[in-house]
């Protein structure tokens, strides 16, 4: 069985493009901190932890090698965000050749949702992508961010990036097998009533749940 899965691919095309998020409350002490020490354990468990109930799947084969190497590569940042020196998220950035800067993964762990923390992440992560090629002067500098994300992220996540200046520039719709969402293990994931959740944006070279951004499979 098969359900319709519809990837928007977004874009910025200049720094000016991108809307500043109202931040978190400051009680929740929210720092974001790029990983700069290349992790394969630290960046797989971010991966299954906000991916998990989104269908990230398409790295959950990889090896600690294909991760280090991934990892390695100039130009790949990981931006994680903390509340109260707990990991709430990342945004995962990737340059390319031709100045461009994918946003390949982007979200919240369930837990996190709802608090404020994913539009002033994404725009956070945004800004680093807008400025990448100041911390690699090997690079160009960028042109182009720019990300996908689809109907499996969820009802907002769309509207988030829109919300950061980004713009919708192709569009398709693709027929995926219809599977459940693995779990990072029984029961995880929110439980009982719980806030509106802000998207996990998933950002990717993945078709589902993933981006050019939010981000991710």
């Amino acid at each position: 069985m098969s359900i319709s899965v519809t990837t928007w691919y977004l874009e910025q095309t200049s720094r000016a493009d991108l809307s500043p998020a109202a931040g978190p409350a400051a009680e929740q002490d929210v720092r974001i901190t790029r990983s700069q020490v290349p992790s394969p354990e630290f960046s797989r468990f971010l991966y299954t932890a906000v991916g998990a109930d989104v269908s990230w799947t398409d790295r959950l084969g990889w090896s600690y090698a294909q991760w280090a190497a991934h990892l390695g590569r100039p130009g790949v940042e990981t931006w994680v965000a903390y509340e109260r020196g707990t990991p709430a998220g990342f945004i995962e950035l990737v340059a390319e050749a031709d100045g461009s800067v994918e946003i390949v993964y982007f979200g919240l762990t369930p837990a996190f949702r709802g608090r404020r923390i994913g539009g002033h992440l994404l725009a956070h992560g945004t800004e680093r992508a807008w400025d990448l090629a100041e911390r690699w002067p090997e690079l160009a500098p960028t042109k182009r961010v720019w990300l996908h994300t689809c109907s499996l992220d969820g009802p907002h996540a769309r509207a988030n990036y829109e919300r950061r200046g980004f713009r919708v520039y192709d569009t398709t719709v693709t027929e995926e097998p219809d599977a459940p969402a693995p779990d990072p293990w029984p029961g995880a994931g929110p439980t009982g009533p719980t806030e509106p959740t802000e998207p996990t944006a998933a950002t990717g070279p993945e078709t589902s749940s993933s981006t050019t951004t939010p981000a991710g499979k």
